[in-house]
Order: C-alpha cells, then sequence, then structure tokens
C-alpha cells in the first residue's frame, strides 16, 4: 500500500511540475509577443513623429528601409530585405529567366558623360543577332533618353540610370524596341530595331574536351535546371570519349540547393544521403537523399574550388568528398553553411531569412564564421581549426567542420598583380580592345591566337595616353603606412636612408610595370579578345590556355594509382596552410 501510495504522489508531483513548466514557458511566450508587440509601436510611432515634426521633408520610404538594412546587419549578411524591384532581380538569379534583348550593361562616365554602355552582349540573344557590340553606348531606348535619371548622390546615381535602361530594355518577348546607339568609331548615332525574346542564361557557359580523354565542365551558378545543363554536357563529352571528367566550380557562389542535390545525384547511387537542414523551427528540418539513378558512379571525377567556392557548391564538392565519390582540388572554399528561405512580404517585398544549417553526409557543418557571438565592436571571426572536430568520410577519410570544404589537394593562389585590377577596373583593357577590334574584322581560331609584340606596345602607348588613369599601387599605401609608424615610434632618423631606397624601388612606374607583368597583361587582353568574337565559350577556351590549376588536375587524372591513393581509409584531409584560420587570408571582412 505504501508503495502504491509512493508511486501516486511521484506522479502527482511530476504532473505538477510539467504544468508549472507549461505555464512558464507560456508565460515567456506572452513577455515575448508583448516586447515585439511594444517595439512596433515604438517604431511607428518614431516614423510619424519625424514625419510630422522634422525640419525638412522626409523620404519615409527610405528612411524605413534604412532602419529595416540596419536592423538586419546585426544578424548575416545573407539575412536581407528585398524591394518589389530586387525581388524581380533576385529571380532573375535564381532561375536565369528574364525577358529582354540579353546583354549585360554598365555605368560609364566617359569624358565628363554619364552612360550607360553594352558589357557583354550573350551569344544567340537578340542584342548580339542585331549586331549591338561591346562598348556601344545606349542613349535613348524607344525615343526616351537614357544618359540622364533621378538625381541621387555618389555611386547610387549609376545604380539609378542602369536601372533605368535595364527597365526599359526589358518587357514582354516578342515586342519590339528601337535602340539609339553611339559607337565609337563611328561619327553618328544610329538606331538598331531588336525583338525581345525569353532569355535563359545558362550555368554552363563551357564545356569540352583536353587533353588525353579528359572532360571539362564549367559551373557558373546553381540556377533552375543547371543540374540538366550538367547532365546534358556529361552524357555528350561520355560519348566522345571521355574517361575522366573535371567539374569546374571555382567562383562559383551557390544558388539553389535543390540543383546542387540533384547535380550529386548525377554520381552517386540512389537511396544516398546528401544533406540534412537543422533550425529553429524542428517541423521544417529536412534530410535530402538521391531519388534517381545516377548516370556514372565510376568515372574518375575532380571538382575544382577556390574561396570564391560557397553555399550550394560547397554542398556538392563536400558531399562528393564525404562520399568519397571525388577528388577535391585547389583552395578551401568560403564557408556558408547556411540555407535562406524567402518570406513574402507587403507590396511585393521579400524577407530572405536565414532558417537553418545544413549538414553534408560526414555529419558536419561547413560554416565558417559564427554570427551567432559577436565580438564587442561587431565584428565576427572565423571558426579556429582548434575548435573544429573531426568527421569521417564514408572509407573513414578523416575531414573537418566549420571551415569551408578543405581539398583533397592544395593548390596555391597565382599572385595577381594589382596593376592588373586598375586596368580592369577603369576599362583600359577593354577601352583598348574596342579601338582593336575596329581595325580587325576577324581572328584566327581561339586555339592559336595571340596578340602580337607591335600590338602590345599599341597598348602600352594607349595605357600612357591615359592622363586619368589612377594607377595607385598596394605597395606604395603601405610604405605611407610604415613612414606613419616610423614618425611616431621615433625610427624615422635612424632608417631614414633605408627607407628612401625602398621608396625608390616601391613607388609605382608605369613603363616598368607594363613591362615586368606583360604576360599577365597579355593573357587579359587575349581573353577580352576572345570574347569579342566568340562570346562567353571563347573566353573560357582562351582562360583555359594559361590555366597551370587545371594542367595540375588533368596530370592527376592520367594517374590513376595516385587519383586512387587519395581514397585511402584513415587519410587526414586537413589544411595545413591554413591553421591560423586568419580572416585576412580567406578574404574575409
Amino acid at each position: 500500500m505504501k508503495k502504491g501510495l509512493s508511486i501516486l504522489v511521484c506522479a502527482s508531483f511530476l504532473f505538477a511540475g510539467a504544468v508549472q513548466a507549461q505555464d512558464k514557458e507560456k508565460e515567456d511566450e506572452n513577455k515575448r509577443y508583448f516586447e515585439i508587440n511594444k517595439n512596433i509601436e515604438i517604431f511607428n510611432s518614431v516614423v510619424k513623429q519625424l514625419d510630422m515634426f522634422y525640419v525638412d521633408t522626409l523620404d519615409v520610404q527610405k528612411t524605413v528601409q534604412s532602419g529595416i538594412v540596419n536592423m538586419l546587419a546585426g544578424l548575416d549578411p545573407y539575412t536581407d530585405y528585398m524591394t518589389e524591384e530586387q525581388v524581380s532581380d533576385f529571380n532573375v538569379l535564381t532561375t536565369g529567366e528574364y525577358a529582354g534583348v540579353g546583354a549585360i550593361i554598365s555605368y560609364r562616365n566617359i569624358d565628363g558623360r554619364d552612360m550607360v554602355v553594352i558589357v557583354e552582349p550573350y551569344e544567340g540573344m537578340p542584342a548580339a543577332k542585331s549586331g549591338l557590340k561591346v562598348g556601344d553606348i545606349i542613349l535613348a531606348v524607344d525615343g526616351v533618353d537614357m544618359t540622364s535619371a533621378d538625381k541621387v548622390a555618389g555611386e547610387l546615381y549609376g545604380k539609378t540610370l542602369s536601372n533605368k535602361v535595364t527597365s526599359h530594355l526589358k518587357g514582354q518577348a516578342g515586342t519590339e524596341i528601337t535602340v539609339k546607339i553611339e559607337r565609337p568609331g563611328v561619327k553618328k548615332p544610329f538606331d538598331v530595331k531588336l525583338i525581345r525574346e525569353n532569355i535563359q542564361i545558362s550555368s554552363v557557359p563551357y564545356y569540352g574536351m583536353l587533353e588525353n580523354n579528359v572532360g571539362y565542365i564549367i559551373l557558373t551558378g546553381f540556377t533552375d535546371k543547371c543540374a540538366q545543363d550538367v547532365k546534358k554536357a556529361f552524357l555528350e563529352l561520355k560519348g566522345k570519349g571521355a574517361t575522366s571528367m573535371i567539374l569546374d566550380l571555382r567562383g562559383n557562389g551557390g544558388g539553389i540547393m535543390e540543383e546542387a542535390i540533384q547535380i550529386v545525384n548525377l554520381f552517386v547511387p540512389k537511396g544516398e544521403m546528401v544533406l540534412s537542414t537543422k533550425g529553429k523551427m524542428k517541423q521544417w528540418d529536412r534530410t535530402y537523399r538521391t531519388t534517381l539513378d545516377p548516370i556514372d558512379t565510376t568515372m574518375p571525377l575532380a571538382v575544382m574550388v577556390d574561396r570564391g567556392s560557397a553555399s550550394a557548391a560547397e554542398i556538392v564538392s563536400g558531399a562528393l568528398q564525404d562520399l568519397d565519390r571525388a577528388v577535391i582540388i585547389g583552395q578551401r572554399t568560403f564557408g556558408k553553411g547556411l540555407v535562406q528561405a524567402p518570406r513574402e512580404l507587403p507590396y511585393g517585398g521579400s524577407l530572405k531569412v536565414t532558417t537553418s544549417k545544413y549538414y553534408i553526409p560526414s555529419g558536419r557543418c561547413i560554416q565558417a564564421i559564427d554570427y551567432t557571438h559577436r565580438n564587442e565592436d561587431g565584428s565576427v571571426g572565423r571558426i579556429p581549426d582548434s575548435l573544429t572536430t573531426v568527421f569521417k568520410t564514408a572509407i573513414g577519410r578523416e575531414v573537418r567542420d566549420g571551415g569551408g570544404v578543405t581539398p583533397d589537394i592544395k593548390l596555391e593562389v597565382e599572385k595577381t598583380p594589382s596593376i592588373t585590377y586598375y586596368l580592369l577596373n577603369q576599362y583600359i583593357i577593354n577601352d583598348w580592345v574596342t579601338e582593336w577590334a575596329l581595325k580587325n574584322n576577324k581572328i584566327a581560331p581561339i586555339e592559336s591566337f595571340g596578340i602580337t609584340d607591335e600590338d602590345y606596345n599599341s597598348f602600352k602607348e594607349f595605357v600612357k595616353s591615359k592622363k586619368d588613369f589612377k594607377y595607385d599601387g598596394l605597395s606604395e599605401k603601405r610604405l605611407k603606412a610604415l613612414k606613419e609608424v616610423m614618425d611616431f615610434e621615433g625610427y624615422s632618423q635612424t632608417a631614414d636612408d633605408e627607407y628612401k631606397a625602398l621608396e625608390a624601388k616601391l613607388v609605382p612606374d608605369l613603363d616598368r610595370d607594363l613591362n615586368n607583368f606583360k604576360e599577365t597583361i597579355e593573357k587579359l587582353i587575349n581573353m577580352e579578345i576572345a570574347k569579342r568574337y566568340y562570346f562567353q565559350k571563347g573566353e573560357h577556351i582562351e582562360q583555359l590556355k594559361y590555366d597551370k590549376d587545371l594542367k595540375e588536375v588533368i596530370t592527376l587524372l592520367n594517374d590513376q594509382p595516385k587519383y586512387k591513393e587519395i581514397f585511402t581509409p584513415g587519410r587526414k584531409i586537413v589544411d595545413l596552410a591554413s591553421k591560423t584560420g586568419s580572416e585576412e587570408e580567406f578574404g574575409i571582412e
């Protein structure tokens, strides 16, 4: 009897405890809702008071949007508010589809004039078919002036003008527009008639056969149907005799998660776990498996990655590494292990919100930055390697979480001279090629094409003729900073001679640098010319001619014993060169 009574009393206590826990949970929930409603009411009141009493007329939309942007800035950079216009641009990024003329445009100030120019027409699209070229200036669309926009401060003006031109070029497929063009080398502006089409931007701009029966596919983004494009390319190359394959994900910033899963599905058996997601809303947690029969599970496969490979690109490379299906080659990837989902907002807006983290087959999350624990100044840090955890691939190779995908074979980043940044960013190479193309109606096939020494000398004279060319070397900036430190610490007098000697060597010298970095600059010029005559496909073919990393991958795929050695149980995949976890090393701000 006493035993039964003790069980009853114990059960009563447990029941009472459960009720108290539920009451506490309900109380906390009510407090949270109160805080939300209170702060929304405060925000609304602030906006109304400002609109009523502020000394100048308030731009309510701009003010509220600034408040939203600053509120989200305290979270992670992927949780973002999008206006109705930005939602449309986002849909183009994710689907690769829109109706327009098929060209990339950009704002430029040319000889003091605000202009929007064509940077790249897409092959086979209305702009290219109608004869529009790189460097063409858009003066008007259907009689509407395109050389001015609503006045806003600074860089926003260029964006506003570009948006104005874009909105007039886009429209319903099948409709005709007239574009007034000013072309370098042509005396008078002229009209060009175009018929808008549904534009599909392929995420696979090039694929082809390389030496020794190696197939090559470059994937630039994870848009809708990109998995189908990869499948088509793979099967076509296999049909041409490819015995091994390279999937190039360098610089691929990601996109649609489901497309990444489908691409993994091309190379691994049906039923394999590719990805799981975990977030606050437990009912939204999912496990994703391959659902289709693969197209090939045995062909040697190499995936090329770099620090620009992020998100969906890391799902593909990480999953294929965890399942021991491909060799990953390059640099450690960006480290974005977060999933976003769009949530509709009133008046056509949208909130792209981070809802969960994703975990690849070994169970690891490759998120490199901890946004939940910020420093006092608001900055965030990369997760140190010492705090990462070891996981194992399907056959037992050791991999780590918390810092992107570490390649099986690490390749060093090729250093790029700073002068190339200025030549590209200030359109110097672009403008010289525009002039060069006026004198050359056609060029040799890409495989044998290259500018001559005479051409390069012409380019050097062109650069030196640009009085507004600003060439501020990084070495010079750092040297000035060093001088300030020397003055502050009192070393200027004792080390003045050494400083002046170093200064003489590091101050930018245009003639010297154009000669010293001739090979690198020539490559960029050749790529720009190839794009003019053979579009994106030509640019990629030209780029591959100089790709040292690609040659390393081809060598590996042709050395099957070495390739198979990588898949050794117990092998550690550790990025020894980055054990410091330096943010600067990875370009993280």
